[in-house]
């Protein structure tokens, strides 16, 4: 059985708030075995981090980080609504960033979420992952991240 929360500790990191739906959806949905996590953002507790445009307002570090919060968010959404115990795995996840001009270090920034998911949940944390930039994200976030992890 996992325990996430002493992987996060060995980290440096522990569990933030979860935060609550910002419309009419859930913040996990089970389908069959699937358990599907909606987007997450960079909010540590309430507070908004990470506002703006990679390679405008913000670096490639800035990203990465934000990103490591998004997957934080997740891990959290899971723990709560879940249980780590009923986790086979992560399956996948969908990254979104916004960016301007020719910046395009996104699988870095992304990097920030898959490798937090494999620290935190070994094996069980590799997944297969899409990356998109949009042209905008809610509350002027500079990433998102959504995922699906397999139940036992």
């Amino acid at each position: 059985m996992l325990n996430v929360e002493n992987e996060l500790n060995k980290l440096g990191l522990t569990l933030p708030e979860v935060s609550t739906p910002g419309g009419n959806y859930v913040s996990v949905n089970i389908r069959n075995q699937i358990a599907y996590v909606a987007i997450q953002f960079p909010i540590l507790n309430e507070k908004y981090l990470y506002q703006g445009r990679l390679g405008v307002d913000l670096s490639t570090e800035d990203g990465y980080k934000a990103m490591e919060i998004c997957a934080l968010n997740v891990i959290a959404q899971v723990n709560a609504k879940v249980g780590f115990n009923k986790i086979d795995g992560l399956n996948h996840m969908d990254a979104y960033f916004q960016a301007g001009g020719d910046w395009d270090e996104s699988p870095k920034v992304v990097n920030g979420a898959s490798d937090l998911f494999v620290k935190v949940l070994g094996d069980a944390g590799r997944h297969s992952r899409a990356i998109f930039g949009v042209d905008k994200l809610p509350r002027n976030f500079s990433v998102g991240l959504t995922t699906s992890f397999t139940l036992k």
